[in-house]
């Protein structure tokens, strides 16, 4: 029987002799190094299925939105299932206003902010007080932060802002610009101002919110913008840190040529600490496990809780986490993270707890 020329050059190899070699084994290939294994995105969670408990009575609830930049880019079905489960359990978690944290696009284009729009209108169309902030990825070619350009006001004109009746007033050397607003919300007998600043607010914008909390002394306020407080439990400190902080407002290209960004630290000294109103901060942005939050005094011994929030490093985008906070009768916030996507809440410390409000 004739062998083929492949059979005969396997059996002058001595192939055949040891049972079938496949062809393309060679014994010269380097071997590979192991793959690292990816962190666990969830090594401290403590899941809980279902809902978290309905607020105490006669507290009330709000609901907090951070970096919802890859729901606006892959997965807007999970940006519309926070919004709609928002919009369905506003009577039974009493939610009184919800707020974004900024990074509402990864890439500040027309498709993502199409679809930011489509899931956050449904709270808009329910009549629900919605407070916007930016985040870098809001600004610049692609995202990128490189300038101030944004779609954002395109997609929420203050001509339609302004209809709301928790609209206050906007930035007032930008009065078409809807970056820079602020809210008034009475809710269960106390009054709130609700101030939105954009990302690494500049200087003249820090002036401006001064002037308005100055002149809202009596309202409790609470502030929301994009960087404040790092990860480790410190504020954003270029002076300090420098580089050692990823992601400082000063290193993006919108802090040029003048540097007129301001970072968590900045913020403090030229705007929270001068006053005695300031209720709570809370801000997006950083990733690692995405949660921080410390405590700081005024000069005059008001407390003022701050906290980090950001999901946008977990599967999927975010697995859709959402942060509640309830505001609670006896002087406490109690925080409560819940996805209506994976429908659980997670229980760890690090994602519920309670502060003392200031």
């Amino acid at each position: 029987m004739e062998h083929s020329p492949r059979r005969a050059f396997l059996r002058r190899a001595g192939a055949l002799s040891l049972g079938f070699v496949p062809f393309f084994v060679r014994g010269a290939e380097p071997a590979r190094p192991p793959l690292k294994a990816k962190p666990d995105p969830y090594a401290d969670a403590v899941f809980v299925d279902g809902e978290p408990p309905l607020p105490a009575e006669g507290s009330f609830t709000f609901a907090v939105l951070p970096d919802t930049q890859f729901y606006s880019e892959k997965y807007p079905e999970t940006f519309l299932a926070q919004t709609t489960w928002i919009v369905e359990n506003r009577v039974s978690y009493r939610i009184a206003a919800t707020f974004h944290l900024g990074d509402i696009t990864n890439q500040n284009t027309v498709p993502q902010w199409e679809n930011a729009r489509r899931a956050l209108r449904v709270l808009m169309d329910a009549g629900m007080p919605l407070c916007l902030t930016t985040g870098n990825h809001d600004h610049g070619p692609k995202g990128n932060g490189a300038d101030r350009s944004t779609l954002f006001t395109d997609f929420f004109p203050v001509a339609e802002l302004s209809r709301a009746p928790h609209w206050a007033g906007n930035y007032d050397r930008e009065p078409k610009r809807a970056e820079n607003t602020f809210h008034r919300l009475n809710v269960a007998g106390r009054r709130f101002l609700v101030l939105c600043l954009e990302f690494a607010p500049r200087r003249d914008v820090l002036r401006w919110a001064d002037e308005v909390v100055a002149a809202h002394a009596d309202l409790e306020v609470i502030l929301l913008t994009h960087v404040l407080v790092y990860h480790d439990d410190t504020r954003y400190d270029w002076r300090k840190f420098g580089k050692k902080q990823d992601w400082n407002p000063h290193v993006y290209g919108l802090a040029q040529p003048d540097d007129d960004v301001n970072d968590g630290e900045e913020i403090w000294q030229q705007l929270i600490s001068r006053h005695e109103n300031f209720l709570l901060t809370l801000n997006g942005h950083v990733v690692e496990d995405g949660l921080g939050r410390l405590v700081t005094s005024t000069a005059k011994g008001r407390r003022v809780p701050q906290l980090l929030v950001n999901f946008q490093m977990k599967p999927n985008g975010g697995d859709g986490w959402l942060r509640l906070i309830e505001m609670r009768k006896d002087g406490t916030m109690r925080t409560f993270d819940y996805s209506p996507t994976r429908k659980q809440t997670n229980a760890s410390p690090q994602n519920q707890f309670t502060i003392p409000w200031a």
